[in-house]
């Protein structure tokens, strides 16, 4: 579910799009990246649940 989850994401939310593509600019393999991602995913969802929160678009 999480590995899904995170092509969902990667594709849909353009920060995660370019911290993947960075990932992959850099040399490393696709899978990799997206357990990079999957990795920050986690964590914001973690904070989310902790903190009570809805999700929301990051902005730079």
């Amino acid at each position: 579910m999480l590995y899904m989850s995170s092509w969902i994401i990667i594709r849909h939310n353009t920060e995660f799009k370019a911290r993947y593509e960075a990932l992959r600019a850099r040399g490393k393999c696709a899978k990799v990246a997206l357990v990079a991602c999957m990795r920050v995913l986690i964590v914001r969802l973690n904070a989310m649940l902790r903190d009570n929160t809805p999700w929301r678009e990051q902005t730079a």
